[in-house]
């Protein structure tokens, strides 16, 4: 199973200058618990944005750069050898949006947050069409910080909800 883990503006935004453009504890925690055990399958930017690998998953960083290479980082040039480096079963594909768009038809699933705020940014993803909400939890803003909702996405068509 091939999950897509992001937050999203809804203006699309999902990064600017190598960062997200807010802080959302409850989503870092959420991207933890989403992530922990998983092979990850991100660019080469989105691995640069952490200070470190993080702890209790692999890093499997897709980059054009055949010379590219990164302690912790487990390097494949295109989807077919991601997904090779990644074996069987489930991967979560954490960005950026080079990557997203990639992986897009691979996807069997979307955790998604969706942030209540148009913030600027440079790294943009279009609205997922195809795809049904199977559940929503809805957070308003607090202490500064924007609203948001954790949302499960599945492809139209598919049976299983918990399947990922």
């Amino acid at each position: 199973m091939i999950t897509l883990v992001l937050a999203r503006a809804r203006n699309g935004v999902i990064g600017r200058d190598g960062g997200l453009p807010w802080h959302l504890p409850a989503d870092l925690k959420r991207f933890k618990a989403l992530t922990m055990g998983k092979p990850m399958i991100m660019g080469r930017k989105t691995f640069d944005s952490f200070p470190a690998p993080l702890p209790g998953r692999r890093h499997i960083v897709l980059t054009r750069d055949r010379t590219w290479s990164a302690p912790g980082a487990e390097v494949a040039h295109d989807v077919a050898g991601a997904l090779a480096l990644a074996g069987e079963g489930p991967v979560a594909v954490i960005g950026g949006a080079e990557i997203f768009d990639l992986f897009l038809s691979h996807a069997d699933r979307i955790e998604l947050t969706e942030v209540d705020a148009e913030p600027a940014g440079d790294a943009v993803v279009p609205a997922f069409a195809g795809w049904r909400e199977i559940d929503r939890q809805t957070h308003p803003a607090e202490a500064g910080r924007p609203g948001y909702a954790f949302v499960a996405l599945m492809r139209a068509g598919a049976v299983n909800p918990n399947c990922c």
